[in-house]
């Protein structure tokens, strides 16, 4: 009996001494697994990261593209439909509709017409006269100035300078002296 108490007292003192062990071996495989399985969630954080980040991108860049695209076609459009609103010499009735023109009803002698002014009198020797470069425009008639030089397809008048209605012409003065730069002549 003696040998089978050592017997039990040996593979008692073997399984407190190797379970504590196998627990161990069990405890680093488990160890070994949890850090691949860590690996490999962060590996797939990271790939789909990446192809968030690409989708994200490429997203972007079409919307950019869009963007560029719409904002072309707009330019193009407002281009349009302000070469549509202009003024067209082949076009003798050019006038007519316009909200500045409603009080006209053509040439009146001893008048001129300035669009949304109206007619307004000319002393006898400016009627029907032809301006001309250089020569001075009479201070009466520099205050006719043109609302919108765009409609007639003027550049903008230069600091200094403003372009006013005479007669049916449009004419650039400098505002200091009343000299005329330019000339547009029969207008209306």
């Amino acid at each position: 009996m003696k040998t089978l108490v050592k017997a039990a007292a040996v593979a008692i003192g073997l399984i407190t001494v190797s379970a504590p062990l196998a627990a161990e071996a069990q405890s680093r495989r488990d160890g070994r697994e949890w850090r691949q399985d860590r690996r490999e969630d962060r590996r797939d954080y990271r790939r789909d990261n990446r192809q968030d980040q690409r989708e994200w991108r490429r997203d972007r860049r079409e919307d950019r593209r869009d963007w560029r695209r719409d904002n072309r076609q707009d330019r193009r459009d407002f281009r349009q439909d302000r070469r549509a609103d202009r003024w067209e010499r082949s076009n003798p009735n050019w006038w007519r509709g316009r909200p500045e023109f409603r009080d006209y009803r053509g040439a009146r002698r001893g008048y001129y017409y300035a669009p949304s002014y109206g007619y307004y009198r000319v002393e006898p020797r400016y009627y029907g006269y032809r301006w001309q470069r250089g020569h001075s425009l009479p201070y009466a008639y520099r205050s006719y100035h043109v609302r919108d030089p765009y409609f007639y397809g003027l550049r903008p008048a230069p600091r200094g300078y403003r372009w006013v209605h005479a007669n049916n012409d449009i004419v650039l003065i400098a505002l200091a002296t009343g000299l005329i730069a330019d000339i547009v002549l029969n207008v209306y």
